[in-house]
Parts: C-alpha cells; structure tokens; sequence
C-alpha cells in the first residue's frame, strides 16, 4: 500500500486543513471532521487449508455519517494499515458529499493476499470480517463493498454471513454484488467511465479534441481497464499501462505506440489485472520498467491504482506535453508532487472526483435493492453520466469563481455540505 515514510492519513488531514481554513470552519467542525468517528480492531481466526489456524488482522473506519450511511469497499492486501484504512474513509466522506449522494464515508480491509489464499480461505476471512461487526454494519449504518483484491463473489459471501446472522434478506447490506444477487448492471464499469466522464469534459473545457490526445495509464485492474475502453471509444489513444505481476514481484509498463488493443490483452490478462508478458511482446508491446507509465509524451495520465504514485520523486519525470491528469486511483499523489502540478498548470482531476463514479453506482445498486426493482444497463450509466457531469460542472465552475485550484474547489463544496450537515444535526 503505502512506502513506510507516506503516511496517507497525514496527508488526507493536510488537504483538509487548508481547505477548513478557506471556510472558515469554528474549532468544533475542524474538531470533528479532521478525525475519525469509529473505528473497529479485530482479528480474524481462519482454519488453513493444511489445517493450521492463522490470524488476520481486519478494520472497519467511519468516518462522518452526517449525510447518510457510511459506505465505502473492504480492501485485501498484504500491506494493508490503519492509517491507509482512515484516509480512504475520509476521502469516501468528501467523495459521496461531492457528487451529492445521501451516504457518508467509511472503509475497511483485512491483512492478507488472496492470491495466496485459496477460495475457501477467502470465504473465511470474509465470514469472519463480518461476524466481527455483524451489529455495528448494514443498510441503514455502514454498507461495504468491494475494493482492492476483493471482488462480487467476496461481497456475496458477505451478504450470506450477515443474512444468517440476522435471519432475514437484506441485500442493501452490501453493494458490489453479482448480477442477479442483489447486483447492479453497470457496477463494473462505473468507476473507469466515471472517470472519462470527468475527462471529456475538462477535455471541453480546454477546447482538446478526445481524438487528438494520447493517454497513459497506471494500473490494469478493473478501473484503468474500462476507462481505457470508454476513453478508446470517445477516439483517443491509450498506449500504456503499467500493472503488478505477482510472479516476479515487481511492476511493469507495457507500451504499444499504435494504441493498446483491450480484446487482445484481455486474453492474456488475469484477475489481478497482470498481462502474461510472453505473449504480450508476441503481440508487437513492449515491456518496461513498472514506473514507465508516468514518463510516457502523452496528453493524459491517469493513476488508477494506488495512493502516493505521483510524488516528489516521480512528478518531475511527467512530459511536459501532459495537459490533464485524471486521478482514479485514491491518495494517487502527494501534497509537494500536487504544489508542482499547480504550479505547471495541469488540470488535475482531483481523486474523490474523478473516481466517483465507483460509490454513485454503489449507490444505485443499494436503492434498487431497497426498491427490489432493478434498472437496464443503459439506464443505470445514464445516471452515472448525469451524475458524474453535473459534479465536475458544479467543481469546475466554483473554480473559476472562486480562481480556486480544482482540488480545492471539489474540497470547499464537500466539506462545506459535511460541515452544514453537521451542524444542522446539532453536533457542533
């Protein structure tokens, strides 16, 4: 997750302090909204394959719920933290208040890497996740969904140990489901197209063709595999991606000049989003170092994986031809790499905006399983664009207001809705 000396949540609580300043919060909204209303500790005992017991060390973060249920996705990884874990709770209560959906921000995740897991040891921790906080999560206090490493199938089982433990059908409890279980049409996709959404129209805004722009991409999971796919589609050109390659533990770029052919290298491509490099060079791409991505002399670049990838190190290897970076990832770059893209005049697409897209269809699907009535594909991305487009507009014309930088524009208009919600419940 994150290099021992990035602490994400430092990071979180500096973006908005600045931001806290500009409003002129009082003491007590600072107070409240720079920390975390709940946390959850615990361990997980699982009974291995080979019969061994081994421990897992989960988390669950709330962090406001003035607006509505907590809601935000439970991550698997092996370098999961708590501080990880309180920033993306943070970052999820800006992001639903920005896109103005009734739900708050929280987060979870468990230490462990499922690609060392077999199925049943997975279902285990996910039984377990749940049996610890089977009271203090569900539809109307917290809902999870899926994240890094954790997948429909992950939620599912989810779903069953709540469902037990409670004696009822609750599919609200928990977005990211299979279709046909509780699931949305659409959820797959949301977080990538979410994404372009966002950059066709800063694209408008500065007056750039989609067809006249190359992009770049960091990761090649599910987020950078459908927004290269809709950013194709609206006629530019994406030639890299990096992504991680459990074998040899390390990441790579892989580069075609003559655009990346999604059909092909989801052939090749496993669930993890890591290509079999053989057969890519087969293909005519060339494979580089993991950082590549972020050199590339493209118009583009879109981080969509993890946090703290455009940092003091990195961001002065961006070309200086990049006109838009759109952050899909959460946490992607870090306060000094952030001073620098300002002071160059890139129009960023700041995370908890761009990425969106991911809880606004999570949010979808958890109305249509209160309603019990599930909507068409088509309908549910038509959503998802009037949705994602009305909140970049919203952004980007307090930007230009205000003369604000639009990180700071996304951040006055959600925490000023957090706070206002606040203190209108009497809390401050």
């Amino acid at each position: 997750m994150s290099s021992q000396n990035y602490n994400p949540f430092d990071t979180a609580k500096a973006q908005f302090d600045n931001v806290a300043g500009m409003l002129n919060l009082d003491q007590g909204s600072k107070a409240l909204l720079r920390d975390t209303m709940r946390e959850y500790h615990f361990n997980i005992p699982v009974k291995m394959d080979n019969g061994e017991v081994q421990v897992f060390r989960g988390f669950r973060v709330l962090h406001n719920d003035a607006r509505g249920p907590g809601k935000g996705g439970i991550r698997f990884h092996p370098q999961e933290t708590i501080d990880t874990v309180r920033a993306l709770a943070m970052w999820m209560t800006w992001k639903c208040a920005v896109v103005d959906i009734p739900l708050g921000g929280g987060k979870g995740g468990v230490i462990c890497d499922p690609h060392h897991l077999s199925p049943r040891e997975q279902e285990q921790i996910c039984r377990g996740w749940v049996r610890q906080l089977a009271q203090d999560v569900g539809p109307l206090r917290d809902v999870p969904a899926p994240d890094v490493m954790t997948n429909a199938q992950h939620m599912l089982w989810m779903l069953d140990e709540y469902e037990t433990i409670h004696g009822g059908r609750f599919p609200g409890f928990i977005t990211g489901k299979p279709v046909g279980m509780g699931g949305s049409l659409g959820r797959t996709e949301a977080t990538g197209y979410g994404v372009i959404y966002t950059v066709r129209e800063a694209l408008k805004e500065l007056n750039i063709r989609p067809e006249d722009t190359i992009a770049s991409f960091q990761g090649f999971g599910n987020v950078s595999q459908y927004a290269i796919r809709l950013y194709q589609q609206m006629g530019g050109k994406a030639i890299a991606a990096s992504y991680w390659d459990q074998a040899d533990q390390t990441s790579y770029t892989f580069k075609r000049e003559s655009g990346l052919d999604m059909d092909e290298l989801t052939t090749i491509t496993d669930q993890f989003g890591a290509i079999d490099k053989i057969k890519a060079k087969t293909m005519g791409y060339e494979i580089l170092d993991g950082g590549a991505w972020i050199e590339q002399d493209v118009d583009l670049l879109m981080p969509g994986a993890l946090e703290n990838q455009i940092n003091a190190d990195t961001v002065h290897k961006i070309s200086n031809r990049v006109k838009v970076i759109a952050e899909g990832a959460n946490g992607p770059t870090t306060i000094e790499a952030d001073k620098v893209l300002h002071e160059r005049g890139i129009f960023v697409i700041p995370d908890f905006l761009a990425n969106a897209g991911g809880v606004t269809c999570s949010y979808f699907e958890q109305v249509q399983c209160n309603m019990n009535y599930y909507w068409e594909k088509d309908e549910v991305l038509g959503k998802l664009d009037t949705k994602m487009t009305a909140a970049f507009i919203a952004v980007s014309e307090l930007a230009k207001k205000k003369n604000l930088y639009m990180r700071d524009a996304a951040y006055v208009i959600a925490i000023d809705r957090v706070a206002q919600a606040c203190q209108k419940r009497g809390w401050v």
